[in-house]
């Protein structure tokens, strides 16, 4: 199969003012000019004149959660909640026109957000709302959820669990042991239709790869099997979140890490923290794993040649997990255990970047939680105060040559990766931000080097064909403070250019999002 992609503007340092992409097969043929395009349309199958539309590498969402995101684009929309009065209605409604039997599916709320009155709903305010229907609503970090009395009949012994509230949220073992009984309820038929709808979502959006973060406590091994056997353009790479090495090389993972939680988050109070929390002093959060076991996973992984990765957001979780690291370092050489290229997921309050760095681990980032939680007014100022302002250091990271991947934690936030690009130019922290230039490859190529692929992500001949075009205007270098108008680079360093960017995150339309050669999305140009 070849195809012409030209009358573009082209992404790429290699070739400045490109206007033309030839596709062969799976691989980049050909990068050049229009005139010489025009040349290669003998024996093209499919030639697409761009008129004037953008082509870059495809995004990588490095941190997903598919199914789950099916279910939030699918079912009960809580994020635009202003209280709790306002959620109580929304379920009501719902589980009245729900069919008989049906887990009702919530996600979204947020109690920070609720300014006038932060108070959540009981438990029996919920079941008042739901009657007899099974309610399962989670909060936006997807760590605690409110849930009904009959979906909590269903679980054995639940109100044993650590995490259980009889009246409130229910948080750690006891929200864990809940999710397992929604996933369990879902049947392949609908397991199908929620990837399918997740993964259609991504490639309208210009992400070609994914980085699902599976896990016994978080989908389920059968969810992760359904999805890595589902054909679609999407490439997915999967995670698993256990200790347990064989079963991640048996259920095709190339990590047995990602959602390995050694911590929770911020917003339900059980990120682990060296400090109690501002908002609430008589906790400091949930520590799930130590240092010893840290160590014994990592070095398990490492002999075996796959990746270990945990899901770290409070500084008390990172620092149990560097000592860890340092512990397994020690038992199988720095430089094998860099060779693995480990990874953490969110690690949000870093207290030594260097660290990071010179233990080779990738740092699997969501700029949109600074985007929605940071500033002096947002969520993480109200639950640990001045600690907030270092929160997120892209930049930091960056000088100290921490590999950066960048991704959503949809549903978490939106699979919209101009969105992240934005949050993380527009760091509410003005030292932190980062030039879009930068932003973009952390999103691209970042996330093809998070799992070893070091070259895709970029147009150039031989690279994988993963690319997305986008209906733009002017394109600029946009550094934090510093924006430069030109027609495809600029002329004065030949760096490839991007959209204009606002703290909106207001980013193009995606016109066309190509995965190993083959269209997986269009709209407004043929295919």
């Amino acid at each position: 199969m070849r195809t012409l992609l030209r009358n573009g503007r082209v992404h790429t340092a290699d070739d400045p003012g490109a206007t033309a992409v030839l596709v062969e097969d799976d691989r980049i043929g050909w990068v050049g000019h229009e005139g010489a395009a025009l040349a290669q349309r003998d024996g093209v199958d499919l030639d697409l004149d761009l008129r004037g539309a953008l082509v870059t590498p495809a995004f990588v969402d490095a941190h997903v959660h598919v199914t789950a995101t099916g279910m939030h684009l699918t079912g009960l929309d809580l994020s635009g909640c202003r209280d709790a009065t306002e959620l109580l209605d929304r379920v009501a409604r719902c589980c009245r026109t729900a069919p008989r039997g049906d887990i009702v599916l919530g996600h979204g709320w947020d109690e920070t957000t609720w300014h006038d009155d932060p108070r959540l709903p009981e438990r029996a305010e919920i079941d008042r709302a739901a009657g007899a229907t099974p309610v399962y609503l989670t909060r936006i970090d997807v760590h605690s959820a409110l849930a009904s009395s009959a979906l909590l009949e269903r679980i054995d012994d639940v109100s044993s669990l650590p995490g259980f509230a009889a009246r409130g949220p229910l948080r750690s073992d006891a929200h864990h042991a809940a999710r397992r009984q929604v996933w369990d309820a879902v049947g392949a038929s609908q397991r199908e239709r929620l990837q399918r709808t997740a993964l259609d979502a991504f490639a309208a959006a210009g992400v070609a790869a994914v980085h699902e973060m599976a896990g016994p406590d978080i989908s389920s091994a059968t969810d992760l099997e359904q999805l890595l056997a589902t054909p679609h353009g999407v490439a997915v790479t999967a995670y698993w979140g256990e200790r347990d090495v064989a079963e991640a090389a048996r259920l095709g993972a190339i990590g047995a890490g990602g959602d390995l939680f050694a911590d929770g988050a911020l917003g339900s109070h059980t990120a682990f923290l060296e400090e109690p929390y501002r908002d609430d002093p008589a906790t400091r959060g949930v520590s799930h794993l130590t240092a010893q076991e840290v160590a014994d996973h990592v070095v398990a992984c490492t002999r075996v040649g796959l990746q270990a990765g945990f899901h770290v957001i409070g500084d008390a979780a990172l620092a149990e997990v560097l000592a860890g690291f340092r512990a397994a370092a020690d038992q199988v050489g720095r430089d094998r255990l860099r060779a693995c290229r480990h990874r953490l997921e969110h690690v949000e309050m870093p207290a030594d970047v260097a660290e990071l760095a010179d233990l080779g681990i990738t740092a699997s980032v969501q700029p949109q939680f600074d985007a929605l939680w940071g500033g002096p007014d947002g969520m993480y100022a109200r639950r640990v105060g001045e600690r907030a302002e270092s929160m997120n250091p892209f930049a930091a990271m960056m000088r100290s040559g921490v590999a950066l991947a960048f991704g959503s934690d949809t549903p978490v936030t939106p699979a919209d990766p101009w969105r992240s690009v934005a949050a993380a130019v527009f760091h509410h922290t003005p030292a932190e931000r980062i030039s879009a230039r930068a932003a973009f490859t952390a999103h691209t190529r970042g996330g093809w080097r998070a799992v070893g692929v070091d070259d895709a992500g970029v147009i150039r001949p031989g690279a994988p064909a993963h690319l997305a075009v986008w209906d733009t205007g002017d394109l600029t270098v946009q550094a934090p403070d510093t924006r430069i108008a030109a027609w495809s680079t600029d002329p004065a360093s030949g760096t490839p250019l991007l959209p204009e960017l606002d703290p909106a995150g207001t980013g193009p339309d995606c016109l066309l999002t190509m995965a190993r050669g083959r269209v997986i999305h269009s709209r407004g140009l043929p295919a």
